[in-house]
């Protein structure tokens, strides 16, 4: 792995995302270390903000955590709505069939979800 040391808040900040993101998704960071191709000693210093990823690194992070590297740089960006951005990755590799079988089946959930409770309104999260 090459990488710079680094100690300040910025490297901190991207450790938090690193860490986030794989808790969403249940993994420890041996499993993810597992996935990636990475040690794990080598993803507890990124999350804990000590290196900084060459760009190899950070793609081998990111076939770990099933991301497009543009999702992962995004979701790390904006800081929310995270849950958008992992759909539309998911569904960058469906045929035009299977997005419209998709569709409706996701249309079908929603109106399910609707039937039991109303929608929530953006800002009152």
């Amino acid at each position: 792995m090459s990488h710079k040391q680094r100690s300040d808040p910025e490297a901190r900040r991207f450790g938090r995302h690193i860490r986030a993101l794989r808790s969403e998704r249940g993994l420890t960071q041996e499993l993810l270390a597992e996935r990636s191709g990475l040690s794990a000693d080598s993803v507890r210093s990124l999350e804990n903000g000590k290196f900084s990823p060459s760009r190899g690194t950070l793609r081998k992070l990111c076939t770990g955590l099933d991301l497009q590297m543009s999702t992962f740089f995004l979701l790390y960006e904006t800081g929310g709505r995270r849950g958008e951005h992992e759909l539309l990755d998911l569904l960058r590799t469906r045929s035009p069939a299977e997005l419209r079988a998709l569709t409706a089946i996701v249309r079908e959930l929603i109106a399910q979800l609707d039937q039991l409770s109303p929608p929530e309104v953006e800002g009152q999260l």
